[in-house]
């Protein structure tokens, strides 16, 4: 990365960097040093039936502070049976569930010393909800008091999977809580059935909903994921140069800027 191509803040999965040495261990430390870190995690398990792994959350721990990393964000699904499922599942919607995982995230938040900040997830099945997916995690987010990563492509997905609104649940997470935002694209495999896939570009109804998510609740930190069928770093630029469009029409903001509370847009 060079001056022109780095990006405002990089995100990686802490998972995959635990214990590596050596190359690995130097490319980070480059990286770290052209942009701030943050951290997107896969296997807290956070909504999981068995306990938490504490010897795993450590590890994270020591790994958020050797890079000096800001923010620590992970799904609210579960990710663990007595063995890694290697996929998100989802929480059953109950006031049960919310207090259930309320209790986790408050343990973890003690163990790390810092907020975390958990995701809404795509889903294709809805298993024993109670209530709606905005409710639960308005529930989870008062009860144990952390914050939130609005993941824009996932709430599409849900809209067309379930037949909800999108617009009407971004109106309702609590906008004080959201801390940065993920972008993505998907790929529909029936009518109403979209698989989020991170392999393909930000479709315009995704845009659309982007753009309203910063009218509602202001301008956020937003993140392109892009986890395989990776275009050209000039195609990837081009969804980084319209995310950033879109925040200065809805904000007036002129320029780049490298804090990472503020219009900070990067590339996983």
């Amino acid at each position: 990365m060079d001056a022109k191509t780095c990006p405002d803040f990089i995100e990686v999965a802490p998972e995959n960097w635990l214990g590596f040495g050596g190359r690995h261990a130097k490319l980070l430390a480059q990286c770290v040093e052209k942009a701030p870190l943050i951290c997107h995690g896969l296997s807290l398990s956070i909504g999981g039936p068995h306990p938490l792994n504490l010897e795993f959350i450590g590890k994270i721990k020591s790994f958020l502070e050797q890079y000096d990393v800001s923010i620590y964000s992970e799904h609210l699904s579960y990710t663990n049976d007595g063995g890694y499922l290697y996929d998100l599942l989802p929480i059953p919607m109950t006031e049960a569930a919310v207090k259930y995982v309320a209790e986790r995230i408050l343990r973890v938040q003690d163990i790390l010393g810092r907020r975390l900040v958990i995701e809404n997830v795509s889903t294709y099945l809805m298993p024993n909800a109670q209530m709606s997916e905005a409710e639960f995690i308005r529930e989870v987010l008062q009860y144990a008091d952390c914050d939130l990563l609005l993941d824009v492509n996932n709430v599409y997905v849900n809209s067309i999977n379930h037949g909800s609104d999108a617009f009407g649940f971004i109106r309702d997470m609590p906008k004080e809580r959201i801390r940065y935002l993920h972008i993505a694209g998907h790929e529909q495999v029936q009518k109403n059935l979209l698989i989020d896939t991170h392999g393909a570009e930000v479709c315009d109804r995704v845009w659309e909903l982007l753009r309203y998510t910063y009218q509602l609740c202001g301008i956020k930190p937003t993140l392109l994921e892009r986890d395989f069928n990776i275009p050209s770093w000039h195609e990837l630029e081009e969804e980084l140069a319209k995310i950033k469009l879109i925040q200065q029409q809805e904000s007036g903001y002129e320029g780049k800027s490298n804090i990472l509370p503020n219009h900070a847009t990067s590339v996983l």
